[in-house]
């Protein structure tokens, strides 16, 4: 008999299991737009919402996509961001663009990634070298050269990267599939952190002379984000 009601026990998980993902694919309401009270504000994802019937045009609008930014910093590029924290209305939407301008010839969007957002990138102006590193253990190189119109994917989380081939300036905009992809700069992560990394943890890590690493702890790591 213990076996019988086992098996109706497991029965049972099972299907109260199956009804528990059986979850709405999409929102139960037309959008959530973000406040920053939370007086009278429910919790969404990360953000509180403000009341459906108090949204106004303006929680769905940005503008200044069309400005080009100064690239005059260590990098050649700005990158101009268009996201929850700009656009309240994307909260719980997946959705989010930015502008990145390029200085000519050598302007970098550095190594970086995006951890919760895969990326599409359309140049507008100029010609770009563009690439991403697969994961472990292949860390295969996909490169592309990219010219006004071309449009690239860059898979969500993986380390990529653009720089400017070009001796005009170049510009591009780039989609992603979240509100708040978030950022992580390789070099910056790695050797700018507060409080930073033990020298000898990194320098293991890079198989390299501890003096390397104390030197490059050392230099202002400038994020274009």
């Amino acid at each position: 008999m213990k076996g019988v009601h086992f098996l109706v026990a497991f029965v049972f998980l099972a299907l109260a299991a199956s009804f528990a993902f059986a979850s709405d694919p999409s929102p139960l309401q037309d959008f959530c737009v973000a406040i920053n009270d939370t007086k009278d504000g429910v919790f969404v994802n990360g953000k509180f919402c403000k009341d459906p019937k108090l949204a106004t045009a303006k929680d769905f609008f940005f503008s200044g996509l069309d400005v080009a930014r100064n690239t005059s910093n260590p990098l050649g590029s700005v990158v101009t961001p268009a996201n929850v924290a700009q656009i309240p209305g994307l909260n719980t939407l997946g959705i989010s663009l930015a502008r990145v301008d390029y200085a000519p010839y050598g302007g970098l969007n550095p190594p970086h990634t995006h951890p919760r957002a895969t990326e599409i990138l359309t140049v507008l102006e100029g010609t770009l070298y563009v690439g991403f590193v697969t994961s472990n253990p292949d860390n295969r190189l996909i490169t592309k050269v990219l010219n006004p119109g071309d449009v690239f994917v860059f898979p969500v989380g993986l380390i990529h990267f653009q720089f400017n081939v070009g001796k005009a300036k170049a510009v591009a905009i780039a989609a992603l599939s979240s509100q708040n992809p978030g950022v992580i700069t390789i070099a910056n992560a790695v050797f700018g952190s507060t409080p930073p990394i033990r020298s000898d943890v990194l320098a293991k890590a890079f198989q390299v002379d501890k003096n390397i690493v104390d030197y490059l702890q050392k230099q202002f790591w400038y994020d274009n984000n």
